[in-house]
């Protein structure tokens, strides 16, 4: 029952995040760089911080963080992790990384998991990045640019949100 009503919770702060978003800054250069990603798809972190480099885009000025899916017992030194049990019966995070991270302003936040997802969906509806990528099939509504690939390839998607990127003229 409380997961029924937390899920209901989520769906709601979405639709709520999504109608206030401010999009007055969308057409701005992108100088930083926020990347959400699901765990089934994190690969190596290097991976992240060379799409930054390619982008132009300073390794302070990147900051990653991890969605996973159920909460590991074992300790882990990854502090930019966050799980389901950490959303409250409301649908508020409990989280104080996650909340940091989301409320920064990222010049460009990338949300790469596949499909909809309820916590994720939640999760970009509520940053504060001016502009969001993220890959096809995810809700649309979500994100100002949506990337298809038939399946994970970091350097096709690299390639491809570069190639946008500059067509857009976000980065030189």
């Amino acid at each position: 029952m409380l997961q029924r009503i937390k899920k209901r919770s989520i769906r709601k702060l979405t639709e709520r995040n999504l109608s206030d978003r401010d999009t007055s800054g969308r057409n701005g250069p992108v100088n930083s760089l926020g990347i959400l990603v699901d765990e089934s798809i994190y690969g190596d972190p290097d991976e992240f911080y060379e799409l930054g480099r390619r982008l132009g885009i300073q390794r302070k000025d990147m900051r990653v963080f991890v969605f996973s899916s159920d909460k590991h017992n074992l300790p882990t030194l990854r502090h930019n992790q966050l799980n389901m049990k950490e959303f409250s019966w409301s649908g508020e995070i409990r989280n104080q990384d996650a909340v940091e991270f989301l409320d920064k302003p990222f010049g460009l936040l990338l949300g790469l998991y596949k499909g909809p997802h309820l916590f994720l969906d939640m999760l970009v509806s509520r940053s504060r990045a001016r502009f969001k990528v993220g890959l096809s099939g995810s809700d649309e509504r979500l994100f100002d640019l949506l990337i298809g690939l038939p399946s994970w390839n970091p350097l096709a998607f690299q390639d491809e949100l570069t190639k946008y990127l500059k067509t857009l003229n976000k980065i030189e």
